[in-house]
């Protein structure tokens, strides 16, 4: 029997840190209220005071080095929201459009594989047991889960089992140590465990590749570049000074890496994309979540959904054009969406009643992001400490609400706005996977569910990336070659006062920048970005954020000092704390150096 105690999980993300769980048990183990608190301060708000706000997306996409050209993406958005705001005919050519949704979707579908292979499979997959697996059955395993993965013989299986057998050996198990390896909560076959193993091996040397995509049309990555207006991506054409007439060039004076070269190296990126996704990753997520259909009554949350949308067809202010689409979603209930108005004070607010910030109309008040304030209060403990006071601040994230309601943004909201709205690839993709896990609908809202939907809509994305490749393509061919609209490039164009606010999916859910001009330099800045959705505190209700209400009351610890089931539910999000938090010298001088030998 075991007694009432507070679990302490710090950090807990894999490879990228900076989160901290508490979790309250009762004596039987189950969770019966969690914390969770950022535990880095941001900045990058304060940093970008007074700049010009064509720099912004430099600074912003520093907010993170996983999820790369988001930042970056949403921040060049705010600002051409605030033109058009001020501007009506304001516009950004197609084929910048195009360009963007294709890095975009290459974002996703790069993150959502390297998550489930690199931050989450190992929370199913038990590294040590693949050691005990006979190549030759995983062989036949792998055959029968993908018939056409070409990468499936016993000699090929056996060579991973000698790779992880030396790396076991020689203690230098790198990010594969310190895991619960043995916990019975592990209940893959050892086959199935030295199959994934592989697979986790194949995604390392896939997305090296894949990644090429953003450094031919941003120039390199991470951190490609971007541009207000458009995108830098030149495409190289013959004759006419570039307009667009004449055959692509395959190099010399005036190529670009946006001729027949890049765009044939592009098709070739999608293609990779799209087959590893349809061979191995939807697969591996099928083959490894029958063995835990329990993890489908587990790990819900709020209930609630929120998503920006993304992915224009015509331009960001064409909603109605989005592939996936914008919208709420309210306790469960499919078959309403209600509209996001990001105009209305009451409807976006962040809080800051438990996070260590103050507000100068009193920490209790919600403050639309155009309204933001960014100010320092730390009032929290001095390392080490046991535990936090959660009754007072404990957290460095804010509380984003909408309508004061807590929501859960990410893959699984987009994909049930997507099912809902009636996207039929999302619908076919949803309730195939329904029936061959033979679970329920309700499984939807769970850890399960939200580890499947990010399976789901990275195949939705892969399969919708050829499409806009070929649009793009289409337009080179008829002439156009325009990515960049230089008109209002100039502050000296702009109205005195503006403000926009850029919208997207990122990875891990909705992101929104906030950009509120004055005399051409930035006066306010906020970015309220998925894992603040996610991993805020609680509000000044007491409502808990995504990730403390998904713990709470349906999670039973086997054993706390092993508490892997914090650990699944937790990574289910794809928790970028980075994207949260953030810090700098009041001086910019540098903070620490690490030598790496």
């Amino acid at each position: 029997m075991s007694t009432a105690q507070r679990v302490v999980v710090d950090p807990i993300t894999r490879i990228e840190g900076h989160l901290r769980v508490e979790a309250a048990t009762d004596e039987t183990g189950r969770i019966t209220q969690a914390y969770s608190a950022g535990t880095m301060v941001r900045g990058i708000e304060i940093i970008l005071r007074g700049r010009d706000p064509r720099d912004a997306w430099a600074f912003a996409q520093r907010i993170c080095g996983v999820c790369t050209l988001v930042h970056g993406l949403a921040s060049i958005r705010a600002v051409e929201d605030a033109l058009k705001r001020a501007i009506p005919d304001y516009s950004i050519p197609a084929n910048a459009e195009i360009i963007r949704n294709l890095m975009n979707m290459a974002q996703t579908v790069h993150d959502h594989v390297m998550h489930f292979y690199h931050l989450h499979a190992l929370d199913w997959v038990d590294v040590v047991s693949a050691l005990s697996a006979d190549p030759k059955a995983t062989s036949g395993l792998a055959q029968a889960v993908s018939p056409r993965w070409p990468k499936s013989s016993p000699g090929y299986f056996a060579d991973v089992q000698g790779k992880v057998k030396k790396f076991v050996e020689a203690g230098q198990l790198g990010i594969f140590a310190n895991a619960y390896w043995g916990h019975p909560a592990y209940k893959l076959p050892p086959e199935a465990n030295l199959m994934a193993v592989a697979h986790y091996l194949e995604a390392l040397a896939w997305q090296r590749d894949v990644v090429k995509l953003h450094a031919i049309f941003g120039g390199k990555n991470p951190h490609p570049m971007f541009l207000v207006g458009g995108v830098p991506s030149a495409i190289s054409v013959h004759g006419g000074g570039g307009h667009g007439k004449g055959p692509m060039y395959r190099g010399g004076q005036d190529a670009t890496s946006v001729n027949m070269v890049g765009l044939q190296t592009v098709q070739n990126v999608i293609k990779q994309m799209m087959e590893f996704v349809d061979l191995v990753y939807v697969p591996d997520t099928l083959a490894i979540a029958g063995f835990y259909k329990e993890w489908g009554a587990q790990g819900e949350g709020l209930g609630n959904f929120l998503s920006f949308g993304d992915l224009p067809e015509k331009d960001m202010w064409t909603p109605e054009s989005f592939m996936i689409p914008r919208g709420v979603i309210l306790n469960r209930d499919l078959s309403t969406v209600h509209d996001i108005d990001v105009n209305e004070d009451g409807e976006i607010q962040e809080f800051v009643s438990h996070s260590w910030y103050k507000y100068g109309a009193g920490d209790g008040a919600g403050l639309h992001p155009w309204k933001g304030e960014t100010e320092f209060n730390f009032t929290g403990p001095k390392p080490p400490y046991a535990q936090l006071d959660v009754d007072d601040k404990y957290s460095w994230l804010k509380s984003p609400r909408w309508k004061g309601k807590a929501m859960e943004v990410g893959p699984l909201a987009r994909v049930l706005l997507m099912y809902a709205k009636g996207h039929p690839q999302a619908k076919e993709l949803v309730d195939f996977t329904l029936k061959t896990l033979d679970v329920p609908v309700t499984a939807l809202f769970s850890t399960l569910g939200r580890t499947a939907a990010r399976t789901l809509e990275t195949k939705i994305v892969a399969d919708a990336m050829q499409g806009q490749f070929d649009k793009l393509m289409a337009n080179i061919k008829a002439g156009d070659v325009r990515t960049f609209n230089e008109q209002y490039w100039d502050p000296s164009t702009w109205p005195k006062s503006m403000k926009g606010v850029g919208l997207m999916e990122a990875p891990r859910g909705g992101l929104s920048h906030w950009i509120v001009i004055e005399d051409g330099r930035i006066a306010n800045y906020q970015a309220v970005v998925p894992s603040t959705w996610n991993a805020g505190p609680r509000d000044p209700q007491g409502q808990p954020g995504a990730y403390e209400a998904a713990l709470q009351h349906n999670h039973v610890l086997h054993d706390p000092k092993q508490p892997i089931e914090i650990l699944r539910t937790i990574h289910s999000f794809d928790p970028c704390i980075a994207c949260a938090v953030h810090v700098t010298d009041p001086d910019g001088e540098e903070l620490v150096q690490v030598k790496v030998k």
